[in-house]
């Protein structure tokens, strides 16, 4: 009995490794995709009845943005921003069909737009079913200064035309 219960907590905590490497090596192809200017890879892990929250203000990318259209608007903004990002930590919880990880992101603006000294630091909430990620909320550091950085973006000329109807 003892050798079968050694057996049976083995393999979850083994699995649950697997699994979480797994995840993470998605995670961290998306935001390479990301920062390459692709961001199709990331769209895709998306349910197509998605929600994705972001911190209100008076930038474009505030509010609710429900389905993958909406999803999809967001990260051509932030590929046409020219931002760049990577993750510093991730921690996953559930079983897969119920998964939620809570992601620490840095992100920065790329060489082309450095000068608006933009640096932020995000917190991600994303809930998953079956590897689709159905609900995402963003928590991030510095939204205060979003709308001044939009302001030099356009300046640039790298807002892309991207914004939301």
């Amino acid at each position: 009995m003892n050798s079968w219960f050694a057996a049976g907590a083995s393999t979850t905590s083994g699995g649950r490794y697997v699994l979480r490497h797994a995840t993470l090596s998605r995670f961290e192809r998306y935001v390479v995709a990301l920062n390459a200017g692709n961001h199709r890879p990331l769209l895709s892990a998306y349910h197509p009845n998605a929600v994705l929250r972001f911190p209100d203000g008076v930038h474009s990318w505030s509010g609710l943005h429900v389905g993958r259209d909406a999803i999809e608007a967001l990260l051509k903004g932030y590929v046409a921003g020219d931002f760049r990002g990577e993750i510093a930590e991730v921690y996953f919880g559930g079983p897969p069909w119920r998964m939620t990880a809570v992601v620490r992101f840095h992100g920065h603006s790329s060489q082309r737009s450095r000068r608006t000294g933009r640096r932020s630091r995000l917190v991600l909430l994303v809930r998953t079913r079956w590897g689709r990620i159905v609900e995402q909320e963003d928590f991030f550091e510095h939204s205060s200064r979003t709308e001044a950085f939009e302001a030099r973006l356009r300046e640039l000329g790298l807002d892309g035309g991207w914004r939301r109807p």
